[in-house]
């Protein structure tokens, strides 16, 4: 039972919190009954997350056997069978797509674009060069459009575009990470990462950070009260940026769990939010 709860990595619904930032930087999130809402696409989104994960580790289980530490994954590690993890995703989608329905056709077209895009990914895309950044990307974006959704606000521009420059960023910054973390290996783990010349993911994070705070700088400005933020957002843009060179783990789920400095920026960061839009 514990492997089939490794294989679904829970610690990865994390990204599902995303979900919630339409009605939250709308101002509506704390209005009665509001946040009740999201519970059912958050669960929703989170099973149809882990059974694309078992769905990737299936077809990377060789060679997540010479990741020094994805090696030790359900698959990788023989744990579980392959049909009984076969199994396992097919028994996630069916239910996260029964939950989706009651949400709206709309949130369930959300969740079948996020599936679609994951297995492009995991058939095809992750061995092309920026496609790969793009795809990770997008699953980010989905998740936004798909809380519009599941809540009744409209996504603004301003925040489809900060969070999709940000998620390329803090996509790059994983690949950079992989290859800096495995050296000479890195390519027997992932056949993408010898496409990419030296220097280019790190420029690539440099012109994504700059667009995020950029970006970000803007719609703070419409914002009023929240253009305290963007120091946080410059202090953590900078954070991740050194963790990532110093050749640590780049996954940001894993980052904003166990580096205390990146937790609690983006804690005071939802903090100053809150009081710039709900007053508190």
């Amino acid at each position: 039972m514990l492997a089939f709860l490794q294989l679904a990595r829970p610690h990865q619904w994390l990204k599902n919190i995303i979900l919630f930032f339409p009605p939250f930087l709308g101002g509506v999130l704390l209005l009665p009954g509001e946040w009740q809402k999201g519970v059912a696409p958050f669960v929703a989104f989170s099973l149809t997350s882990s059974a694309t994960y078992v769905f990737n580790d299936l077809r990377d289980r060789d060679n997540d056997r010479v990741h020094p530490r994805k090696k030790h994954r359900p698959l990788a590690a023989g744990l579980i069978s392959i049909p009984a993890a076969i199994c396992f995703a097919l028994v996630m989608l069916i239910g996260s797509f029964a939950i989706g329905y009651t949400v709206s056709f709309v949130f369930c077209g959300w969740l079948l674009a996020y599936l679609g895009v994951s297995f492009a990914y995991s058939l095809v895309l992750k061995d092309q060069p920026v496609f790969d950044i793009f795809c990770i990307a997008s699953g980010f974006v989905f998740r936004v459009f798909a809380g519009g959704a599941a809540f009744g606000v409209k996504v603004s521009d301003w925040l489809f575009l900060s969070v999709l420059l940000l998620a390329v960023f803090l996509s790059c910054g994983k690949r950079l990470s992989e290859k800096k973390l495995l050296g000479s290996a890195s390519c027997d783990h992932r056949k993408v990462l010898e496409t990419y010349p030296a220097g280019a993911l790190e420029g690539f994070m440099y012109i994504s950070g700059a667009a995020v705070l950029v970006t970000y700088t803007l719609y703070a400005i419409t914002q009023h009260r929240l253009i305290y933020t963007v120091p946080l957002c410059c202090f953590g843009l900078f954070r991740y940026l050194l963790i990532v060179e110093r050749g640590q783990s780049g996954d940001p789920t894993d980052m904003l769990m166990k580096d205390p400095v990146l937790f609690l920026t983006g804690l005071t960061w939802t903090l100053f939010v809150g009081w710039g839009i709900y007053g508190f």
